[in-house]
């Protein structure tokens, strides 16, 4: 019957990718433990980077602007009006609270 290599989860690959990165990792051992050959850990090396590289190049869809009809435009600011309008009068009352804590 031939030895087979087990099969390993994404999550177990990427332990083993992070062990062998510790400084004075002993890859010979970490690599036995799991019956890999540096072979292996060469391609998981590589898997890891590369979707290290493609996460980082993909756009946060948070980031794509869209566009805002008129209305909601106009709701929107006067909304913000209104909460800065709240803002300045309680900054009035906690400057005259403090005023008279004195």
């Amino acid at each position: 019957m031939p030895n087979k290599k087990p099969r390993l989860t994404a999550k177990v690959k990427f332990d083993i990718y992070l062990q062998t990165r510790a400084k004075d990792a002993p890859v010979g051992e970490i690599l036995r433990k799991y019956g890999l050959h540096l072979a292996d850990l060469k391609q998981i090396e590589e898997t890891v980077e590369n979707g290290a590289i493609s996460a980082l190049k993909a756009r946060s869809p948070k980031s794509e602007l869209k566009e805002v009809t008129t209305e909601d435009y106009i709701a929107l600011q006067k909304e913000l009006e209104r909460k800065e309008k709240a803002l300045a009068e309680l900054s009035v009352e906690y400057t005259i609270l403090k005023k008279n804590d004195r």
